[in-house]
């Protein structure tokens, strides 16, 4: 079955001096303000479309990787994940760099780095952003 999540931003003004809320309609977490210098200079409490890119391709990732574990019979107990999602001003999103560290039963340090790199490949968020460069480090703990 299908699913169909949605989101939706009021923004008030011009781009350098406006600014945003973004609300998360489907599943009723807190509105986000969100601003242009939010995204281009220092967060200062409000959010990014990059932070929410950032989100969404770590916990994308990690539900790919768990998955793929388990499906091999090493299920994970713990993945932390960190995506850093780099956005130019003038050139947009420019890469994104995924970092995760496991603690997985049963399985060596290689056999976690192919099933994380699968799982880059793999995961749905990773194949939505498939024009932009996307890296790896994976490493059990």
């Amino acid at each position: 079955m299908a699913t169909t999540r949605t989101a939706h931003t009021v923004w008030d003004g011009d781009l350098l001096e406006g600014n945003g809320i973004v609300s998360f309609d489907s599943s009723g977490i807190d509105r986000q303000p969100v601003t242009w210098a939010s995204r281009s200079q220092e967060a200062n409490g409000k959010t990014s479309p990059e932070e929410l890119i950032a989100a969404a391709h770590s916990s994308c990732f990690s539900m790919a990787l768990s998955h793929g574990l388990a499906g091999a019979g090493n299920a994970p107990t713990k993945l932390e994940t960190k995506a850093d999602v780099t956005f130019q001003p003038g050139e947009g999103i420019t890469g994104i760099h995924l970092n995760v560290e496991g603690t997985v039963p049963g399985i060596d340090n290689e056999a976690f780095v192919a099933a994380a790199e699968d799982a880059k490949k793999n995961c749905p968020v990773s194949q939505a952003l498939a024009g932009t460069t996307i890296t790896l480090s994976a490493k059990l703990v």
